[in-house]
């Protein structure tokens, strides 16, 4: 046996989850992501995402939440986004 506590495990369908997608700044990254994320989540709402840009300015934020429905999901979307070539991180 472990001493180490196992992850929490989601429950779906989990409301709000929390999603922050990581790129450069661009004007239409914002955008790409809500049209991305709308693919695996089309109940996404979109009045809810916001948009923080980098203390430099070189990259932004993009925060929003979803429905998520199951890890095939969660899986799916973050690979659509890393595919793109314009993000750097998913949270």
């Amino acid at each position: 046996m472990s001493d180490t506590p196992e992850a929490p495990k989601i429950e779906f369908p989990c409301e709000n989850y929390p999603i922050k997608v990581v790129g450069h700044n661009e004007d239409d990254f914002r955008g790409f992501v809500i049209e991305t994320v709308q693919i695996h989540a089309p109940d996404l709402d979109i009045t809810t995402v916001t948009v923080n840009e980098s203390r430099t300015g070189k990259y932004l934020s993009v925060r929003l939440q979803i429905t998520a429905t199951g890890e095939d999901q969660l899986i799916r979307l973050h690979e659509d986004l890393k595919a793109s070539g314009r993000v750097q991180t998913v949270l």
